[in-house]
């Protein structure tokens, strides 16, 4: 299986395996759903926290007023009493006034707390540190796992205007967000990899050979947008490491400079090939028997 390393724009998404013999037309589509997945999973956290904390969401046409304007108003939530959490309510006023501030009781609000971290951590970026690639199904878990801390919080289910209610049924309306520029559409998307563009009417093979144990670094853009930039020759790390090099070598420098001392000669660091063999890994190899 090609391993790809899927980024958007620098950063790195996700891991995904596929065989060299996929066709282009149906990885590219992949690759956008599960992206599309991992960002609906994250939207639907960052909800259920402020639902954790301050009960449902209000009408469209109470969000953002004050208690004297809906007063005033005569508006009112006729979902408030219809959508209780289980084991009752806590007031928590939301100084946003998006929700209406009657938050599930402690026991309930560790449900949703501990379901999102565990959804989370199924899509997160860091398992691309871990080396563990992200799958369709996966998504789909972490999907499922907030939908029943949902229901078992909020057995009534929640108002229909409500964003996780309209996330979980796929109603949401991202247009005009920052949340709607950064998914890419099945049909607009594309994949780069070494400043080319995919091809959907060809295979993976086609550009990475028969190798199927390689590993590339591919990025995700909207049709359109060009060429992403290139990966950097060297990694971060790398650069930096060669960075705190020199700077050390500068600095023993001018040590020396102003003790006006020659012994400098013999000590590694004034080596001018060190640093290749320590990228190499053959820094102190000794000849001959010990």
């Amino acid at each position: 299986m090609v391993r790809l390393h899927v980024k958007r724009g620098g950063e790195s998404q996700f891991l995904l395996e596929a065989p060299g013999s996929a066709r282009l037309a149906e990885l590219v589509a992949l690759v956008a759903r599960i992206h599309n997945g991992r960002l609906k999973v994250q939207r639907l956290c960052s909800e259920m926290e402020e639902l954790a904390e301050h009960g449902i969401s209000l009408p469209y046409n109470m969000q953002g007023l004050t208690d004297e304007q809906i007063e005033e108003l005569k508006l009112k939530d006729e979902w408030a009493e219809k959508c209780v959490p289980s084991g009752g309510s806590i007031f928590r006023k939301d100084e946003m006034g998006r929700r209406n501030g009657f938050a599930p009781n402690e026991k309930m609000q560790q449900v949703i707390k501990k379901t999102i971290e565990e959804a989370k951590a199924l899509i997160s970026k860091k398992q691309v540190q871990a080396n563990v690639c992200v799958t369709m199904e996966m998504v789909k878990d972490a999907l499922e796992q907030l939908r029943g801390a949902v229901m078992i919080v909020y057995p009534m289910g929640l108002p229909p205007h409500d964003p996780i209610r309209m996330e979980l049924e796929d109603k949401e309306d991202l247009s005009g967000t920052h949340a709607g520029i950064e998914v890419v559409k099945e049909s607009e998307a594309q994949l780069w990899w070494a400043g080319k563009l995919l091809e959907e009417t060809k295979l993976l093979s086609d550009y990475v050979g028969k190798n199927e144990k390689t590993t590339i670094i591919v990025k995700i853009q909207k049709k359109g947008q060009g060429a992403p930039g290139r990966e950097p020759v060297i990694s971060h790390e790398e650069q930096k490491e060669m960075m705190l090099y020199y700077y050390r070598k500068q600095e023993e420098l001018k040590k020396l400079e102003e003790e006006d001392d020659d012994s400098f000669l013999d000590a590694e660091w004034a080596d001018n090939h060190a640093l290749k063999r320590q990228f190499h890994g053959v820094k102190d190899i000794k000849w001959g028997p010990r």
